[in-house]
């Protein structure tokens, strides 16, 4: 039997487990508690396939039984290319038959209108599906991507064909068919039929374009002033981390690590923390605001709650992922380039404006984006700190979840977000588009890099160390607000914010985990810590295909994956809501829900890490690999994993992290069963309780820094040096980076 005859022998007994032995539709309670068994064979809700069509009037299924048995009918011919052909279109087709049928028919009959008018009303619709039909979902993937190996593409490798396959038809279901719900649902009416009114009063509400910011007049449009928001947030965020990249590497500046420590804390904060730690600092029963009161008699203002508060705090959260995109990107810059220019006769002023600086620009514009992107999507600050002035996320959450209940509201201020993000996005690639700004070769690269002129060393220094400061008097006050009694009112210091929150009791012998915020924290540890290696394991896997293979569409490919970055969290959780809420894929309410928001929202991070350390792999390890008869799959596992682990590290880092700090598509997707950490802290929040809500979200940072310190010491640290040639011998610089990792 050949390898091929196996993989698709396994496919087929797969396909014929879906169809008999597991239940077709969407089990109530979950399918892992296994309840369904005990009226598998004798209830409609659990049945199987087959008896859904025989017993319990599903006659729709019969088409998915049909090519099945066609596959299997497929499996005795001997010419490949013939059976290559047939198992492609019989795996395609049964694929879109099974979405068809899915998505035509819901609880109580036909969907669409031309559907009954075509075929006349069902006696009965049909649920979600269920484990039965997902499974049988990817038989008919693998049938089309085996179809296909077997005709030669990608040289006939099974195993990266099927990779892409699954991969394009995961992203296909959890981005683009959510973003696709979302745009059909602004034009439909509650009972689900086709009504543009909603999206034309939507689309033409004052209050979403107005130009009273430019005309003079009270109020600006929430579409206006979001955009202003993000656009001095991204350069705020882009000029302050710029400067804490350049005192980072190019100073003497002696408080380098507690820099580098201050970039994590916002990274592994809740979103809304500094909004919270701003209140207590300048409030209208703030620290500072009393204070100035006492001293100078200014009477306590409300400037926080609006534009400028909000600014401040998101510079704040975003200035240090600004710096972790701009450092390797400082230290980037070939030292030989500003030595030339400097021989030329160039001061360093001139060298830096003229030759260090242009080559930042990939790195700026990463920045930029990134802080634009994150400040569209912030949802945290701005409910904390907006007050009545909202923006596009806060509207939207409003929208969906508060009195007005206008889901076509909802979706067309999601679409002018995704607008928004997408045309940043794509302007970016545009700029870059086209241009080199390589300096780093495999030839050596001695010297150091110049000092900053003085003046722009002063003037950094001027603006870094203040904010600095600033920082960790606001970090302080998260530090303090949990252990005072009430802020501003009475400020006597107490741990009943912690005890309520955390508290244990014994009783007979085991443990009670009585504080009230154990069961969002127990919830939020077990759904990150499943999400995490699947981010991890999707993004390395599409690093592996991007970088390692040659197809037509690699670029469609991997700009298709890398738009879910683009994508506000605020719109994935509305996207979700529309789409997974009904047949034929219905997950709102379940912690699966969650863990796809997680994977696909963070797995472009994972993706652009495994690139990064991919591309510094030489491609002979793998052909080395391939030429002793290993297949794909076992070249990755063997060869390329063990040197990737610092990305793979930092894959799960991130995506652990991400998944617990999150709040703008969670604050949508949560349940009464599935509340997470970020969520319950938002209640907190309106509900006045900002000590227990400080409290717990110390605690998380204490997880977060626990975690991340305990992956630093299991991976440790790589660290490359430039040393100048002495006497005419080498660098050590002048290995080939590739060379060096490889030995």
């Amino acid at each position: 039997m050949t390898r091929g005859n196996r993989r698709l022998d396994i496919v087929l007994v797969l396909g014929a487990f879906a169809l008999i032995l597991l239940p077709w539709y969407r089990i109530e309670g979950g399918f892992f508690s296994f309840r369904w068994l005990s009226g598998f064979f004798s209830s409609a809700s659990n049945a199987p396939g087959v008896l859904q069509i025989l017993s319990y009037g599903k006659p729709w299924l019969v088409g998915v039984v049909v090519f099945f048995l066609a596959a299997c009918l497929v499996r005795p011919i001997r010419d490949p290319m013939r059976r290559g052909r047939l198992l492609a279109i019989i795996g395609a087709v049964g694929l879109i038959f099974l979405a068809l049928q899915g998505l035509a028919i819901g609880f109580t009959g036909w969907s669409w209108t031309v559907s009954e008018n075509l075929f006349g009303m069902l006696a009965d619709g049909q649920p979600s599906m269920g484990a039965g039909a997902v499974v049988m979902s990817f038989v008919f993937v693998l049938l089309f991507a085996f179809g296909l190996a077997e005709r030669g593409v990608m040289k006939g490798d099974a195993f990266v064909v099927g990779a892409i396959s699954v991969l394009v038809f995961l992203v296909t279901v959890f981005v683009f068919y959510p973003i696709g719900s979302m745009l059909i649902a602004s034009v439909q009416d509650f009972d689900g039929s086709f009504n543009a009114d909603g999206f034309i009063r939507n689309i033409k509400d004052p209050g979403i374009w107005s130009l009273g910011c430019v005309t003079g007049e009270e109020r600006c449009g929430v579409a206006w002033r979001t955009l202003f928001l993000a656009l001095m947030t991204a350069f705020g965020s882009t000029v302050l981390g710029l400067g804490f990249a350049l005192i980072a590497t190019r100073t003497r500046f002696p408080f380098k690590k507690g820099l580098r420590l201050l970039t994590v804390l916002p990274i592994i904060t809740p979103p809304f923390v500094i909004g919270l730690a701003l209140t207590l600092l300048f409030g209208r029963a703030g620290v500072v605001t009393e204070w100035l009161s006492y001293l100078f008699g200014i009477e306590p203002g409300r400037w926080l709650y609006g534009m400028t508060g909000i600014w401040i705090a998101q510079v704040l959260s975003f200035t240090p992922i600004s710096f972790l995109v701009l450092i390797g990107v400082v230290e980037g810059v070939s030292p030989s380039m500003e030595e030339a220019s400097q021989t030329l006769r160039a001061d360093r002023w001139r060298t830096f404006w003229r030759v260090s600086l242009p080559l930042m620009k990939p790195g700026l514009a990463n920045a930029f984006l990134i802080g634009f992107i994150e400040s569209m999507a912030d949802f945290g600050n701005p409910l904390v700190l907006g007050g009545t002035h909202g923006v596009l996320s806060t509207e939207i959450f409003f929208a969906v979840v508060g009195s007005q209940n206008d889901p076509s509201r909802a979706a067309v201020l999601a679409i002018i977000l995704l607008c928004f993000t997408l045309s940043a996005f794509l302007a970016q690639r545009f700029w870059l588009a086209g241009k080199n700004f390589a300096t780093v070769t495999g030839k050596g690269d001695s010297g150091a890099h110049i000092a900053l002129p003085r003046g722009l060393s002063i003037g950094v220094h001027a603006v870094v160390v203040p904010w600095m400061v600033f920082t960790i008097v606001v970090y302080g006050m998260i530090l303090v607000g949990g252990f005072v009694k009430t802020w501003g009112l009475d400020n006597s210091l107490t741990l009943d914010h912690y005890i309520r929150a955390f508290s244990i009791s014994f009783s007979n012998g085991s443990i009670a985990w009585t504080g009230v915020a154990w069961n969002s924290f127990w919830t939020t540890m077990k759904i990150a810590l499943v999400s995490a290696p699947l981010t991890a394991a999707v993004g390395l896997l599409t690093a592996y295909i991007i970088v390692r293979q040659k197809f037509a569409g690699r670029n469609l490919f991997e700009f298709a994956l890398m738009m879910s970055f683009a994508i506000p969290g605020t719109v994935i959780g509305v996207s979700y809501i529309m789409a997974f809420n009904l047949p034929p894929v219905e997950m709102t309410g379940s912690a699966l829900i969650l863990i796809a928001c997680f994977v696909f929202r963070n797995m472009p991070v994972g993706v652009r890490g495994g690139i990064a350390a991919m591309s510094q792999l030489d491609k002979s390890l793998d052909e080395a690999s391939l030429t002793l008869r290993a297949n794909s799959f076992r070249t990755i596992r063997k060869v390329i994993l063990p040197l990737l682990r610092p990305a793979i590290t930092a894959a799960l880092v991130y995506s652990f992290v991400r998944a617990i700090t999150s709040i703008s598509a969670v604050i949508f997707l949560v349940s009464a069963e599935y509340n997470m950490a970020t969520s319950y802290i938002v209640g907190l929040v309106e509900n006045g309780e900002y000590g227990v809500a400080i409290a717990y979200s110390s605690m998380l940072i204490v997880v977060m820094i626990t975690v991340i310190t305990g992956f630093q010491l299991i991976v440790g640290e790589r660290r490359l040096r430039r040393e100048n040639r002495v006497a005419g011998l080498p660098s050590a610089s002048s290995v080939p980076l590739a060379q060096e990792k490889t030995a």
